[in-house]
């Protein structure tokens, strides 16, 4: 129990996915090897862009740091996950389900603020180019990183701490396959709007912040490259940037499915289906879009696989 009896849950049973075994076990050896696949495929991508000299640039320092909070998302979730598919369900510590959905959380938050300051060091790639080793030195790409993890980490912090003062009394089952936020505080027996208004007049801000961004940034630069003469070099000014805006496209879709669409009318079953999409999906897919529609990171790869083989 907490102390000064604020809860008197001090377990919760997480009870995953009720299907058959056989799906289970399919499930199982599918998260297993995306899992493998994430932290395998993220680390090739930190280990390039710290020792190859032709990646030291502001932008792929940003896709490490993009790669560091997806090994520590799915992190966060799949071990765990796994745990409870393996068992039909298992029980979490209430302190342990606080802390995994305030890392999840702040993961999330860090990887959104990520997301728009490399829209806007595409912006300045783009459409200021002769000031770009200016704006974008090392030392203020080291500062805005600083910013994305203090600020992602501290936000989530205000609310998690309410939440973590109310009375839980029960029942102490929750219908999912890890600790969830609105899952988490319908087992509160005491009121939760002072909760719920810090998590909306907190989160409204910082998502739609670096989400206008974002989007700023890439009509400035679609307006950039619509004015370029010739194809090709409209060709090469969108190659810069469709990556990143591809990754963009998926995390928002997938934010705006589990936290903006509405669940109500939803099975639980499509609910947990979309929270993978968020949490797991996500991370594996981002080192697959950088590395194979980069051509700097193919050469590096081909690079060093060539060396390898000699």
């Amino acid at each position: 129990m907490l102390e000064n009896n604020l809860t008197a849950v001090i377990e919760i049973f997480l009870l995953g996915f009720q299907i058959s075994q056989e799906l289970k076990i399919f499930l199982f050896c599918l998260l297993l090897v995306i899992y493998c696949g994430t932290i395998c495929g993220n680390l090739l991508i930190i280990t390039l862009v710290s020792t190859s000299k032709n990646l030291h640039t502001p932008m792929y320092f940003f896709i490490s740091q993009l790669s560091i909070t997806d090994i520590l998302v799915i992190t966060d979730i799949v071990p765990n996950m796994l745990h409870v598919l393996l068992n039909n369900g298992a029980t979490i510590t209430f302190v342990g389900c606080i802390i995994q959905y305030y890392f999840l959380d702040a993961l999330e938050s860090v990887e959104c603020l990520l997301l728009a300051v490399m829209s806007y060091d595409r912006y300045v790639a783009i459409c200021r180019p002769l000031h770009y080793n200016v704006i974008m030195k090392s030392g203020h790409c080291v500062i805005l990183t600083i910013i994305c993890w203090v600020f992602g980490f501290s936000i989530v912090l205000i609310y998690i701490i309410t939440a973590a003062k109310l009375n839980y009394c029960g029942p102490n089952i929750i219908d999912h396959v890890f600790c969830d936020f609105y899952p988490l505080l319908e087992l509160a027996c005491s009121d939760t709007y002072i909760v719920h208004l810090e998590l909306y007049l907190l989160s409204t801000p910082f998502f739609f912040i670096p989400f206008t961004t974002i989007f700023v940034s890439y009509a400035y630069i679609v307006l950039a490259i619509l004015r370029i003469s010739s194809s090709t070099g409209r060709q090469k000014a969108f190659s810069t940037c469709s990556s990143h805006l591809t990754v963009v496209s998926i995390y928002f879709w997938a934010a705006f499915s589990v936290y903006v669409i509405p669940t109500k009318g939803q099975s639980s079953t499509i609910n947990k289906i979309l929270s993978l999409l968020y949490t797991v999906f996500t991370p594996f897919i981002n080192p697959i879009i950088y590395s194979l529609r980069n051509k700097d990171f193919l050469k590096v790869i081909q690079k060093a696989c060539y060396k390898n083989v000699i």
